[in-house]
């Protein structure tokens, strides 16, 4: 089997966790009016994030991933009840510097060490990836920060996996592209990338045409499946 050199990563829910905005805010002083709303805030927002960026790669109707995270930041606190405009500055503000999952660093730290090329693939624009890679502090881990934003579409449109190829020119078998969203791993399974599904909630395999090659609960499990 190709050997495996370079490993990419999605990053919102896969890198960084999309739900340490909300809980962030929740855990301040001051904020027992949107405490017991932000479970509700944080999941309607991710949903409405994704849904936003499939039905605009549809229509043709790009708006960037900035955008489209204020749309469903509206929606979600809309759908709370809740209308006060310094709390939506408030999630914004910290969605730039969301927090890395624990395991992320020291992740990324080995693959470099053992000669990997790693980057990531995001449907983020460049100004989210760039706060939130200097906010996690992993940019010293990167070989590439590669955003939909050129091509005005987002994932699962090859084009974006295109990215890669050009980027590294490496092989399709020779990428190991890791994701916590199921239907981006069924995706770039099937695109010919080798896979591995971070499946932080433990959801059943999406009914789509690639298959991922390895299911982890987090990112520790990557050096078993390259070793594999």
């Amino acid at each position: 089997m190709t050997r495996i050199t370079t490993c990419v990563f999605d990053a919102y829910g896969t890198l960084f966790d999309v739900a340490a905005a909300a809980r962030a805010l929740a855990q301040a002083p001051g904020q027992g009016g949107f405490a017991p709303h932000w479970q509700q805030v944080a999941a309607d927002w991710r949903l409405k994030q994704l849904e936003y960026s499939w039905l605009r790669a549809i229509t043709g109707d790009y708006a960037d991933f900035w955008q489209l995270t204020q749309d469903a930041l509206d929606w979600a606190l809309e759908r709370a009840g809740l209308s006060d405009p310094d709390l939506r500055v408030a999630l914004l503000d910290l969605y730039h510097r969301l927090a890395a999952y624990p395991e992320v660093p020291d992740v990324l730290a080995g693959l470099k060490a053992r000669g990997l090329t790693c980057a990531i693939l995001s449907n983020g624009s460049p100004d989210m990836l760039e706060a939130a890679v200097t906010s996690a502090g992993i940019g010293v881990h990167l070989d590439a920060v590669l955003s939909v934003a050129p091509l005005r579409t987002f994932k699962p449109d090859a084009r974006v996996y295109d990215l890669v190829g050009a980027r590294f020119g490496k092989a399709r078998g020779q990428v190991l592209f890791v994701s916590s969203n199921g239907w981006d791993i069924c995706s770039a399974a099937a695109y010919g990338f080798r896979t591995l599904w971070v499946n932080r909630a433990g959801l059943p395999v999406d009914r789509l045409p690639g298959r991922p090659d390895r299911i982890a609960s987090d990112l520790a499990a990557i050096p078993d499946f390259l070793e594999g």
